[in-house]
């Protein structure tokens, strides 16, 4: 299994040393890592490998050369290549790629852009997309308004500084510091004047309005003919972000109505809105947004979802398929702040919650689109399945779930006919099936929450029947939702019946709901089991009983 991560790759030492060293190559990673979130090369570990060979040995000059030959070939990107001995007694040279402050590229003017565990070329309208995601100067720090620190809002620099203080996410070390100490360490000030990240959380309105960016936010009602029927509008500028996200929560009614629903003799109440799911949306909206684009946040409350538009792009590198894992930062300082003041998950989990919630409260996973120049972000309100809820807070209560095991749980509950490996690695967004198991399925495997049946790609999950039963969610078997084996005792019956039938007709006949691939499938089990025997090829394949062929 590969070990190359989003910050983490491995090259051959044979990139640097000999005849046919590939400096270039090498240069191209560095560029990679240097617009991305910086990283590590390993060279001289070999792919897959965890270890270098336990006789290699690093010239001295050779972290000299490395470093001039990459100063060379790339601009904007900073190295500091090191030996480092391998417990096997092997050296090997790790090579720190710092993140680019401003737009790396190779001294040929190329860009590249680490995507996942992959280098990509960045081509055509996306370099400009990088381009304004990584403006030389972030936004954040700009000091272009000149606002004295003395002008900010002394009600909010109070507020601000003792919610850091109380929070157990920042060292004690920080929460030692004065006032203006505090607000330096967070990129909120420069001297003796607020930055722009400053001027948003301290600032007073009027400093905020002359931004030309902060943020404004209207929530909208539609009814079921999608006509307007409400709206809440905040676009004073009187509140910094984070009383924002107090603001929308608390004002609008639709977030805390609530659902109730059976549970033997008492009722049980679920929320409209789960509160950590709106909170999450709305932070990665502030958080996550170009402040270099104009542009308001909209709230769109529709009968049976709830979506959240927010102006801009994706960050280079982040795709609506890839979003549960990948994680791009383009305001730190923000994301920081946010962070240790408890407002948003750690950087790449707020869409794991998300996921999490929605799931175990029976509802559909969000829905994220990437507009031309917004993105939404769309989440169900309606309750799909009500006896999911009931069946994810015992299998949770009882065995104290991880949040991986709870969403690859919930998708399994809500899916009757359970779902293919292929099928489950596409809803997790994971690049293969190779990584279902380490993290996301084994342990339900072996506490028996989750069953499988079939092998290699045709294996499928689904949740175990015992969990099913007295939940309701032990419906009427159908085609559709055919497990394996009932597939092939239909095939058995039908070849009793028409022996000599070809794949295409046994597929008619039995099971025509189905992909033919699937009935195929079934056959080459049925035959590898002498249920059933052929005979031709390709299209003249034609199928009888075998001689342990029998009918149910």
């Amino acid at each position: 299994m590969s070990r190359e991560t989003q910050t983490l790759d491995q090259k051959s030492l044979r990139l640097i040393q000999g005849t046919r060293s590939d400096y270039q190559t090498l240069a191209n990673d560095c560029v990679c890592f240097a617009n991305a979130a910086g990283g590590c090369l390993r060279i001289g570990i070999e792919d897959g490998q965890a270890l270098p060979p336990p006789e290699q040995r690093i010239a001295p000059d050779l972290l000299d050369k490395l470093r001039k030959r990459i100063g060379e070939l790339t601009v904007n990107v900073h190295v500091a290549p090191e030996v480092v001995r391998a417990a096997n007694g092997g050296e090997y040279i790790a090579l720190t790629v710092a993140r680019s402050v401003g737009v790396a590229s190779t001294s040929d003017g190329r860009y590249f852009m680490r995507m996942g565990d992959t280098c990509q070329p960045v081509r055509g309208d996306d370099v400009l997309h990088l381009l304004n995601d990584r403006p030389n100067l972030p936004w954040e720090a700009m000091v272009s308004q000149q606002v004295p620190v003395a002008a900010a809002d002394a009600a909010k620099v109070q507020a601000l500084v003792d919610a850091l203080r109380t929070s157990d996410r920042v060292k004690i070390s920080v929460k030692d510091k004065s006032d203006a100490e505090l607000l330096a360490h967070y990129g909120l000030s420069d001297g003796d004047v607020l930055t722009h990240l400053g001027v948003l959380m301290v600032g007073t309105d009027r400093d905020r309005a002359r931004l030309g960016t902060a943020p404004a936010i209207a929530a909208i009602k539609f009814d079921e003919l999608g006509q307007k029927v409400n709206k809440w509008l905040w676009d004073d500028y009187t509140l910094s972000p984070v009383d924002l996200v107090d603001a929308v929560w608390s004002e609008i009614p639709d977030f805390h109505e609530s659902y109730e629903l059976p549970d033997g003799l008492h009722r049980q109440k679920l929320p409209a809105y789960d509160k950590r799911v709106v909170r999450e949306l709305l932070v990665n909206a502030l958080v996550h947004r170009p402040y270099t684009q104009r542009g308001d946040i909209f709230v769109n409350l529709h009968p049976d979802r709830l979506e959240v538009v927010n102006p801009g792009r994706f960050p280079l590198g982040v795709t609506p398929q890839t979003i549960l894992h990948a994680s791009r930062r383009r305001n730190d300082r923000m994301a920081t702040l946010f962070h240790d003041l408890r407002l948003m998950e750690k950087e790449g989990s707020g869409f794991d919650l998300m996921y999490d919630v929605q799931l175990s409260h029976g509802r559909s996973v969000p829905v994220p689109k990437e507009g031309v120049d917004s993105v939404s972000v769309t989440i169900g309100r309606r309750v799909q399945r009500p006896e999911v809820v009931k069946l994810m807070m015992e299998a949770d209560a009882r065995y104290q779930l991880r949040q991986r095991e709870r969403i690859t749980l919930g998708l399994l509950a809500v899916a009757p006919e359970g779902l293919t490996a292929r099928e489950l690695a596409a809803r997790l967004e994971l690049g293969s099936t190779d990584e279902l198991r380490p993290i996301w399925l084994d342990r339900l495997l072996d506490m028996g929450l989750v069953a499988s049946t079939g092998r290699t790609q045709a294996v499928r999950y689904f949740v175990s029947p015992d969990l099913l039963k007295g939940k309701g969610l032990d419906e009427k078997t159908t085609l559709r939702r055919l497990e394996p084996h009932r597939l092939r005792a239909l095939i058995v019956e039908d070849l009793a019946r028409y022996a000599g039938s070809s794949s295409a007709d046994v597929h008619r006949r039995t099971a025509p709901e189905l992909a033919l691939r699937t009935v195929r499938r079934a056959l080459e089990d049925l035959v590898e089991q002498e249920q059933v025997r052929f005979e031709g090829d390709r299209r003249w394949r034609r199928y009888w009983l075998g001689p342990k062929g029998q009918l149910p």
